[in-house]
C-alpha cells in the first residue's frame, strides 16, 4: 500500500487529535487525509504538516478513494458507518469495542499480534481497550519466557478516559472545593476530586464491570490464550491523564524479579523503570503524551508460586487508543 489515502472518523475528539499528532510525529507516508466528523463539527479546521485541512461532515459515502478509515467516534458510529467505509475498500481500524470480539475481526497490538492484522474478512481491524493494551504490553514479555496463567489486576484509570468531560468535571470539583461552593457530580456516580471510584463502566450480573471484563475477553483473544484466568478491578481516579494498573501474574515456569527485568530486555514499546530504593518507579506523570509504557515495582509475589508483582503505566489516549491505531495503519 503506496502512500495510502487516510480517514479519521471523529477527527475533533480528543482521540481523533491524538490520531493526527502521531501521524505527523511518526511522519506516516500519506497520499491524502480526509478529516470526518458530525455534522455539529464539519466545517471546523484542523492543522497537520503546516496544511489547514478543513473537517468534513461524516455520511456513508465518505470513503470513496479511501484506504485506511481511522475510527475513533464511538461504537454506534462504528457500527452504522465501518460497513460502508469496508464495502467501499477502505481498511477500517476502529477504535471502540463495537468489533473487538467479533471471531472475524481481528483485535490487534502491533507489538504483540502484528500477524493477526493480515486476516480480516470483513476488512475491519480492532483496536483493544485502553486497559488492556497497557496491560498487555507488560505481561507478553513475560507471557513469552515464562508462559502466563492468571492475571490479577486493579486498574487506576485517569478521567481523560471519559473524555473531555471527564477532566472538565474533575477540574470544576477542584475548583468548587477550594472555594467552599456546592456542586453536583454528572459524568461519575460519586464526587471524583480528591477521591477514587471503583466503577469503570457498568456492572454486570456477575458484579464485574464492562471494562474489567475487556481485560479477561480481550486478554485472551490477543495473546491466544483460551484458558487464561484474569479477575480486574477498574477504578477512576483524580489524575488527568495516563492509566496505571498494578498486577500479579503467575507463570508456568518459576520466575524472579532479575528474569522478569531481563525478559524486557530489547522489546518495543516497554521500559522498565525500576529502582524503588531510590524511589525510581513510574507514574502517571511519566507517560503522559509518551509512546512507551512504564514498568516497575517488579517483585516476587510471596503468597502465589511462580508469580510476580508489577505496576505498570501507560497514556491510554497515546498508547492505549491514538498510537496503537496508527501502529497498525503502518503494518498494512
Amino acid at each position: 500500500m503506496n502512500h495510502p489515502k487516510v480517514a479519521i472518523v471523529g477527527a475533533t475528539g480528543a482521540v481523533g487529535v491524538e490520531m493526527l499528532l502521531c501521524l505527523e510525529q511518526r511522519n506516516f507516508p500519506l497520499g491524502k487525509l480526509k478529516l470526518l466528523a458530525s455534522s455539529r463539527s464539519a466545517g471546523k479546521h484542523m492543522t497537520f504538516r503546516g496544511e489547514e485541512l478543513t473537517v468534513e461532515e461524516l455520511t456513508h459515502d465518505s470513503f470513496q478513494d479511501v484506504d485506511i478509515a481511522l475510527f475513533s467516534a464511538g461504537g454506534g458510529i462504528s457500527k452504522e458507518y465501518a460497513p460502508s467505509a469496508a464495502a467501499a475498500g477502505a481498511v477500517v481500524i476502529d477504535n471502540s469495542s463495537a468489533f473487538r470480539m467479533d471471531a472475524d475481526v481481528p483485535l490487534v497490538v502491533p507489538e504483540i499480534n502484528p500477524q493477526a492484522a493480515k486476516n480480516r474478512p470483513r476488512n475491519i481491524i480492532a483496536n483493544p481497550n485502553c486497559t488492556t493494551i497497557i496491560s498487555l504490553m507488560a505481561l507478553a514479555p513475560l507471557h513469552e519466557a515464562f508462559g502466563l496463567k492468571s492475571v490479577i489486576a486493579s486498574s487506576y484509570q485517569a478521567v481523560s478516559g471519559s473524555g473531555a468531560q471527564g477532566i472538565i468535571e474533575l477540574e470544576e470539583q477542584v475548583k468548587a472545593i477550594a472555594t467552599g461552593q456546592p456542586f453536583t457530580p454528572k459524568v461519575y456516580p460519586r464526587q471524583i476530586a480528591f477521591n477514587v471510584i471503583p466503577q469503570v463502566d457498568v456492572f454486570t450480573d456477575n458484579g464485574y464491570t464492562k471494562e474489567e471484563l475487556k481485560m479477561l475477553h480481550e486478554g485472551r483473544k490477543i495473546m491466544g490464550l483460551e484458558d487464561l484466568k484474569v479477575s480486574c478491578t477498574c477504578v477512576r481516579v483524580p489524575v488527568y491523564r495516563s492509566h496505571s494498573v498494578s498486577i500479579t501474574a503467575q507463570f508456568e515456569k518459576p520466575v524472579d524479579a532479575d528474569a522478569a527485568r531481563a525478559a524486557y530486555a530489547g522489546k518495543p514499546g516497554i521500559l522498565v523503570v525500576d529502582d524503588p530504593s531510590n524511589k525510581i518507579f513510574p507514574v502517571p506523570l511519566d507517560t503522559t503524551g509518551k509512546d512507551d509504557c512504564l514498568v516497575g515495582r517488579i517483585r516476587r509475589n510471596i503468597v502465589l508460586d511462580n508469580a510476580l508483582d508489577l505496576w505498570v503505566v501507560g497514556d491510554q489516549v497515546r498508547k492505549g487508543a491514538a498510537l496503537n491505531a496508527v501502529q497498525i495503519a503502518e503494518i498494512l
